[in-house]
């Protein structure tokens, strides 16, 4: 990799706060991807070891008491004013359904999109599981979704973890990158990982191991985080930060769960191939499941399952 060259000195010899923003991006992913490797494997189908922590307005059931009834699965999306987002979500539900028949699948939307959420969960009767289409923590699943729960009293529930990070995401943003054209036989010099962005540290954190799972999946080639707003490095910079280290052939992957405004605008930075949004694949709807099967779990529910033979992708 080429050093910063010498014309545009910055502190410790680098160009710009972004060109430093991205060396150690690089060097935190490689961190991450070298972690990954090493660690024992996952529990669950692809997924992580124990939950990060569930916010939960109303409790599981007490100790001896046997499992309720299967809650539902609320999915909450955030809502885009690109219609196509909202397409998206139904039909990635229907994908769910499919996975599990007999199980109350129901979509609701932080804003801009009916349903919202309010009504979603003023609908339901019994114990329900918040499934975030989100793909890290930050204000919503932190507290928009929380409060929402504990504006029904009605509805004894847990907020699961969003869907990242998480092996099956890195499997749906892998997949897209090789719909877009990443060749393993000649894998490009890098990617970026586009992502919405957040002022919650914790959301930054969970971007970057999304990173070293996807460059594990990638065979090690570096993946640096960016994001569209609220956090930085930008896409745009990570990418020229890039280009001055000499790396001409990198992709913009979408950590996005639909098209929309964003995806939109990072898609046109990139100098390269440019992956679409993560949208309606198997690997995603496994991973909504498993957060719901990991909260279901918690809030001491026994969730429906799909009859073994049925189950093949």
């Amino acid at each position: 990799m080429a050093e910063p060259t010498a014309a545009l000195p910055f502190a410790g010899g680098y160009a710009s706060p972004t060109d430093l923003m991205v060396h150690v991006s690089l060097h935190l992913t490689r961190g991450l991807t070298r972690l990954a490797a090493s660690a024992p494997p996952p529990a669950g189908p692809g997924g992580p070891a124990a939950p990060r922590g569930l916010a939960a307005p109303a409790g599981p059931a007490a100790p001896g008491e046997p499992p309720g009834p299967a809650p539902a699965l609320v999915a909450v999306a955030h809502g885009s004013r690109d219609p196509r987002a909202l397409r998206t979500a139904q039909a990635l539900l229907e994908r769910v359904r499919a996975h599990r028949p007999g199980l109350d699948v129901r979509l609701g939307h932080v804003e801009l999109n009916e349903p919202l959420l309010a009504g979603t969960l003023a609908g339901l009767t019994g114990p329900a599981v918040l499934v975030p289409l989100l793909l890290s923590r930050g204000h919503h699943v932190k507290h928009d979704l929380p409060a929402a729960l504990a504006a029904a009293p009605h509805v004894r529930g847990l907020v699961a973890d969003p869907l990242g990070p998480h092996p099956l995401l890195a499997e749906a943003l892998h997949r897209r990158l090789e719909e877009a054209g990443w060749d393993a036989r000649r894998p490009g010099d890098a990617v970026v990982l586009a992502a919405a962005g957040s002022r919650d540290p914790d959301s930054a954190a969970d971007t970057a191991r999304t990173a070293a799972l996807l460059s594990r999946r990638l065979g090690g080639v570096p993946v640096v985080p960016a994001f569209a707003s609220a956090a930085a490095p930008t896409v745009p910079e990570a990418l020229a930060a890039l280009a001055a280290r000499g790396l001409r052939r990198v992709a913009v992957a979408a950590c996005f769960a639909a098209p929309g405004r964003f995806a939109t605008q990072t898609a046109a930075a990139a100098p390269w191939i440019a992956a679409a949004p993560l949208g309606v694949q198997d690997a995603v709807a496994r991973l909504v499941l498993h957060r719901y099967d990991r909260a279901a779990a918690a809030l001491g529910t026994t969730p429906p399952r799909r009859p073994a033979a049925a189950a093949r992708n």
